[in-house]
Formats: structure tokens, sequence, C-alpha cells
């Protein structure tokens, strides 16, 4: 498999299109034809190195509305319900803090306005220096402040020390102190506790409220802002962001017990508490996932680069999105796991969320009628990319590992995937062999002289075969190894029904295309490409010896015909020559022998481009010929001998005979050892004379030559004129007995007949 950072194909090579050469892209429907390209988003490069480039904004999808507790887009701030944006701002701007705390004890003479701008101005430069040190200078040591993660912050000022006004903490947030949150905290503590006090109006208590809320407006921007990006923050500004995230959710938590307090008390509340709108729970940690979320859709639907020619906008959609995901938990895992609280889980947060808007968007293309590349990406994604070199791969195993993502698409729409991928590949692998056998034998019709290859005749037709199945194999194979095993077996079922096909292709064109001028080359061609295919079956089957005889029988048959073919006319030279024997009824049995061995060794020359294994074969037909030739001139009953002197010496001639056989066939490279007891024997039942002794070479005979019958007996017998009935049906009766085989056989005596 080559890498999939770099291709994402495996690599099956070979002739045909390649491995993934898929189909359309994903995020809007559509089929084959079509286009099912994301809308046009930002165009969010993955920085090299593979460094995750966090979003800076969270932006819906074209047309969505924005809905309440989601991050809006940029210097949008979500409000609350009640409260305008420019009611906030006349609000804050209005406030003094005497508005964020209860009313004292003692009333004063109202001052004039004169005074009560000089006051307050005077209030306003002091209060915004010393206002984090009201909440620090009143701290023990050692305690946290509202910026650490560990620990309850203390949020409750000195009591001899002043709260700040709304327009120092409005200034302090927008200025990005996130000091400011510890203050903001104790204002809606105060705020709480005088609704609980009472008297004060519920309009009054209405005004304080949303300047609180609005503050924690500009808060809540300022702490997710930060953590929308969090690798363009600085370590130290990013863990004071979580630690105001962290206060609140512990606020989040406090309250709910309160307010479950109240209500199991009704009469706990104040007399005021009616009148505040309740603000919690925040869950700003919610609005920070739902921040992530978006961020995934947003890096995973940018529109990818242009990719390399070949590969459709589904396989650089898809190919994008692997990297992407992969890429960015890469970042998460080295640089943000060690900035975040443990409860928080960053990992798992990006990780579901990457992994939900893929799954959704391979779940969105498989709705969809397919075609096969699409079919074959998909699963190739589910099956193998995904889990392997995303959820698997060294950097990310041991995090995802515990996070526990899960699979792409559920099992059932997978199996139904790999059941449409296996009969589209089977139907491709069926077409195109058949195109491979039909371009192949316009060939031989065309009179195309075939290919030389070291000196052998050579054809493209079996390299292709192999390649169609081989990529077929490896292309289910790349999808998982179990559809690979489901795979091989069809394969070999649709390599079979192919190769009747071509041996049924050859048996026309031998008989139709004799007298074209390069009919014995392609002849031979078609016999070489035989081993390639056998081999290959036999390296696809684990154990050789247990192959179907199926797929093999067209192959010997293709072999067989061949070879008939080509020594047609060499047979036919040598049958006159065999007539001799009996012509001259074996006075000059050498000479006649010379003239046939004589006669094969100028025609096989013609053979020498036969691959070596084939020739060797070839050459053990010939060997098979002349022994064959041979007992059938001995069995034509036309000699018969009835002296001893005259069997002895027929004896002697045969075996003379055989030698010269054996020597030359072997010479030429025939390993037919089984025939090398043919001549020889027959050869002693001749010249034995005692019937017993007869009976005892006979039986050993039929356990070499099982298909040797008492029809081929009774015309040697013939030769033997001194012989009684009696003593021949003696003979011939020991063939009734069976006496074993005494190694694998193959045809001969029933290749000749006997009158």
């Amino acid at each position: 498999m080559v890498a999939w950072q770099d291709e994402m194909v495996p690599a099956c090579g070979g002739r045909r299109d390649r491995v993934l050469g898929l189909g359309a892209a994903v995020c809007a429907p559509a089929c084959c034809g079509g286009s099912l390209i994301p809308p046009p988003l930002a165009n969010l490069q993955a920085p090299a190195g593979g460094m995750l480039k966090m979003m800076t904004f969270f932006q819906g999808l074209p047309g969505q509305q924005t809905v309440p507790g989601v991050l809006d887009f940029p210097r949008s701030s979500q409000k609350l319900p009640s409260t305008s944006e420019g009611e906030s701002e006349t609000s804050m701007s209005e406030a003094s803090s005497e508005d964020l705390v209860p009313p004292l004890e003692a009333k004063a003479a109202p001052e004039s306005d004169k005074d009560q701008l000089t006051k307050q101005k005077k209030k306003r430069s002091k209060g915004l220096a010393n206002m984090f040190s009201v909440f620090t200078k009143g701290r023990k040591k050692g305690q946290p402040s509202s910026a650490q993660p560990a620990g309850e912050p203390e949020s409750r000022p000195e009591s001899s020390r002043p709260l700040p006004t709304v327009e120092e903490l409005k200034e302090a947030l927008e200025r990005g102190r996130l000091e400011a949150a510890g203050p903001l905290l104790a204002l809606e503590r105060e705020l709480q506790a005088a609704a609980a006090r009472g008297g004060e109006s519920a309009e009054e208590l209405v005004r304080r409220q949303s300047k609180v809320e609005a503050l924690y407006a500009l808060l809540r921007d300022q702490v997710l802002g930060l953590l929308r990006r969090p690798l363009d923050v600085a370590p130290e500004r990013l863990r004071q962001a979580l630690a105001v995230l962290a206060e609140q959710e512990r606020e989040d938590r406090r309250a709910a017990e309160a307010a479950a307090a109240a209500a199991a008390g009704p009469g706990a509340a104040g007399p005021g508490a009616s009148a505040l709108v309740s603000a919690r729970p925040r869950r700003w940690l919610q609005l920070w996932r739902r921040g992530v979320a978006q961020a995934a859709e947003e890096r995973l639907c940018a529109r990818p680069a242009a990719g390399a020619e070949g590969r459709s906008e589904a396989e650089r959609v898809f190919l994008h999105m692997g990297r992407t995901m992969k890429e960015d938990l890469e970042a998460v895992v080295e640089r943000l796991k060690p900035l975040f609280p443990a409860d928080v889980d960053v990992v798992a947060a990006y990780a579901e969320s990457y992994h939900e808007h893929f799954a959704a968007q391979l779940a969105a293309m498989a709705q969809f009628e397919l075609c096969d590349r699409d079919t074959y990406m998909l699963l190739v994604w589910v099956q193998n990319l995904y889990p392997n070199d995303i959820i698997n791969s060294p950097k990310l195993a041991g995090e995802l590992q515990r996070v526990r993502l899960g699979s792409l698409l559920p099992p059932r729409q997978i199996r139904l995937l790999e059941a449409t991928f296996l009969s589209n590949e089977v139907a491709s692998v069926r077409e195109l062999m058949a195109r491979a056998l039909q371009l192949e034998s316009q060939r031989w019709a065309q009179d195309v002289a075939p290919q030389r290859l070291d000196g052998h005749c050579h054809s493209e037709l079996a390299i292709d075969i192999i390649q169609i199945i081989s990529q077929g194999q490896a292309k289910a194979e790349s999808i998982s190894l179990d559809l690979g095993l489901q795979i091989k077996h069809v394969l070999l079922l649709e390599l079979a029904a192919f190769l009747r096909s071509y041996q049924r292709a050859f048996d026309d064109f031998l008989e139709r295309c004799r007298q074209l001028r390069n009919y014995r080359g392609n002849v031979i061609a078609n016999i070489n490409n035989c081993l390639s295919l056998r081999t290959s079956m036999e390296q696809k089957w684990q154990n050789p010896q247990d192959l179907p005889g199926h797929l093999l029988d067209p192959l010997n048959e293709l072999k067989s015909h061949g070879f008939d073919t080509l020594l047609q006319r060499l047979f036919g030279d040598l049958k006159p020559l065999f007539k001799k024997f009996t012509q001259t009824r074996w006075a000059a049995p050498e000479q006649t022998l010379e003239e046939i061995l004589s006669t094969v060794a100028d025609r096989l020359p013609e053979f020498s481009e036969l691959l070596d294994s084939f020739r060797e074969e070839l050459v053990e037909v010939v060997h098979l010929h002349l022994v064959k030739e041979y007992i059938t001139r001995l069995s034509k009953r036309s000699l018969v001998l009835k002296t001893v002197e005259q069997q002895q010496q027929l004896a002697g001639h045969i075996l003379a005979n055989d030698a010269a056989i054996q020597r030359f066939c072997a010479q030429n490279g025939s390993s037919a050892t089984w025939l090398h007891h043919a001549l020889p024997k027959l050869a002693e039942i001749i010249r034995l004379q005692d019937p017993s002794a007869i009976k005892i070479e006979v039986a050993t005979y039929a356990t070499w030559y099982p298909d040797f019958s008492k029809g081929h007996l009774s015309a040697i017998l013939a030769i033997k004129g001194n012989l009684s009935s009696s003593e021949v049906r003696s003979i011939r009766s020991i063939l009734d007995v069976s006496v074993g085989v005494h190694q694998a056989s193959k045809p001969l005596f029933s290749l000749i007949k006997v009158g």
C-alpha cells in the first residue's frame, strides 16, 4: 500500500484503470456523473509539517439561522433574549458601582448632578487601577486566583473595598483582562444576595442584572474567542481562559444546587428573587464543544487544493478530509492536551467532532446510487484507510483507541456496499478478460506474427489475464483481508470459465486457420501461455496439489491439441517408415529404426520456439508415439515364429531397438521413464518358453501397464507359433487376477487398436 498521505491508492499496477480512480465528491447529493462538492467555504490549508491551523471564526452554512446557545459570527456576540445590544451599551454606560451593589443602610441626601459627575470621574480613574488588587489583597497567601484552573477562587471582595463599576469592568474586558472574571462573578453574587434580601424594586433588579449579563457576554466572547484558536494563543493566556471556563462550570453547578434547595424549601427564596431571570447554567463548556464541532466542519468542508491528474473530485475531497483530520488531531494531542484540564478531554472533543462530520459525509454519499469507483472508494476509507492510517496511526493510536470512535458506517450498510463491490468487480473482471480474448483472437485471424521473447513465441494474453485477476484480488484486499478471501474463490471460478472460452476459441483457430503463414507460430505462443496461467493459479492456491481439475483441464486440453497440431506432419511422415517393420518381416529392424530416428531429429528444430518445459513435454509425446507404433507393428499378427531361435533373435532386435529409442529421446529432453519397461518386457515374453514363466512375466507387465488387455496379449502370443491353444488360454487367464498397479499409470495400450 502506497502511503495514503501521498497517493491514497493501493499499488495494484497493471493494465487497467488504477484502483483509486473513483467517482464524484461528497457534500451535496449527486451520482457519479454529477457533482458532490461541498459549498465553497474558506479555503483553509493545513500548514506544512502537519501542524493544525485552528479556525478563527465559527460560521454557519449558507442559509443557516443562528441558534441560541451556538457561537455566532465574529463581532456578533450572543445576546440574552431580554437585552438588546443597544440597551446593553446604554445600561453599561450609565451604570456605576452603586448600580451593582446593595444600597447602604445610612441614607445620604442626594448630591447635585455636578458633584455626582465629578465623583464618578474620580472613581473611574482609581477603580481600574485598583479593581484587581481588590480581589488579590484580601486573599490569603497561597489561595488561587480566578484565573487558576485548580480550586475554587475566592470571588467575594473585602467588605471594606467597593466593587468596580460596570465601566471599569467593561473597559477591562474589552482590553482582554480575564482577571475581570472574578469581580464579575462577585457582582453576580451580590446581585443575587440583594434579590434575596429584598428592598429593591423588580425594575431595579432587572436593570442591574441586564448590566451583569452584558458584561458576561463580553467575557464569554473573550474566553471562547481564545479557545476558538487555541494554537494561536500563548500557553499562559490559554490557561487563563481555561481557568475562567472551569470557574463558570463550577458556578453553574453551585447555582443548580442552590436552585434545587430553593425548590425543596419554597420559603428560602427572597422576595425579589422571582424578578431575576435565571441566567444559569451558562453552559460555556457546551458552547466550546459546539465551537469545536463547527471548526471540524469548516476544516473538513474546505475546498481541497487541485490534486494530481486522474483523481476524481470525490477522491480529492476525501483525501483532503483524511489528511486534515490526521494532522489536526496530531496537533491537538501534541500541543493542546498538555494545556487543557483532564476533565475537559480536549482530544475526545476534537476527535468526536471530526469523526461525526467525516461519518456524515460518507453516510450522505452512501445514500445515492454509486458508480463502481465511488463504491470502492467508500469501502477503502471505511475499512482500511480511516481505521488503519488515521485511528491507528503511531501518534494517535493510544489516544483514539481510548475514545472508541467506531466505524464510519453501520455494519449493515458496509455489508451492502461490500456485496455491491464484489458484484461490480467480478463483472468487471469477466468483461475485461472477454475483451482481452477477443482482441487476441482477432490477431490470430489477421495472421499477425507472435512476438519473440528470448527466442520463444510470446503472447500478451496470459499477462493480461493474470493482471486482471490480480488487480481484482488486490482491490478487494485493499479494503479488507476478509473481502480478499471472499473474492479469491469467485475469481478462480471466473478464471476457469475464461479458460474454457479460451480453449474453444483456440480450437476454432486450429480448425479454420491452417493456411495462414503464422499459424504454427501462434499455436506455439498459445501453448507457451499455459505455463504462466498454470503457475499463477498454483500460486494463488495454497496447496497446488489440491487445485481443482476443472481449472487445469482446459489448459491441458489446449496444450494437447496444440501438440497434436504441431506433430501432425511429423507423425504422418513416420507412418510409412513404421510399416517397413512388417513389410520386411522384421528382417532389418535396426536400419528401419535408424531411418525413423533420423526423420525425427530433422524435425525437432521446428519446435525450438516452445518454452523449454513444453519442448521436453513434446519430446515425451514423440517418445510415446515411437513406442506405441513399434508395439502396434508387433501386434499385427503378420509374424509367426515357430522356433526358439527365431523368437530369441526377435527379442534381441526389440531390446536393441528399445535402447536406441530411449537413448535418442533422453538426449532430446524426454523424461518419460514410465515407458522404459514397455518394449523390454514384451521382448522377455517373446523369449521365454515355459508357460509358467510367461504367466509371471505377463502378471508383472500388467502392474506396469494396467491397460494391457487380453487382446493385446493374444496379439503378442501369436508371434510364438510353438504355443498350444490351451497354453495360450492359461496364460491369458492370468489377466483375470487383479495384481494391483505398480505406479500411477498413463495410457499406452488403450491407444493401440488390435484386430
